[in-house]
């Protein structure tokens, strides 16, 4: 799912919303199984459940809007939900990005 057209759209839609709301993304990942590893900076004042709501509610708006063949299958099959409501979070203090990515 997330390959090709999708990967590309969903990238660019990410980079946007963080260049949008303030935080950084430094590192991104799209997993074999359609799942998604980012290494986010963010400033203290943003919430890290502001950011997933962002992150998750307006790319899936934008996934479905710009790719129509995500619109018949995927739409249907999950009850309008692109992404699961679950996500994993952890705080990396000054460890460097290699040490993560």
């Amino acid at each position: 799912m997330l390959k090709g057209h999708v990967e590309t759209v969903l990238k660019r839609t990410l980079y946007e919303i963080a260049s949008k709301y303030g935080f950084t993304i430094a590192h991104m990942e799209i997993g074999k199984d359609d799942h998604i590893h980012l290494l986010v900076s963010a400033p203290p004042e943003l919430s890290v459940t502001n950011i997933m709501r962002w992150l998750k509610g307006i790319s899936a708006w934008q996934l479905f809007r710009e790719c129509p063949e995500l619109q018949t299958s995927y739409r249907k099959k999950q009850d309008c939900h692109l992404w699961s409501p679950s996500y994993y979070v952890e705080s990396i203090g000054t460890v460097n990005e290699q040490a993560v990515a």
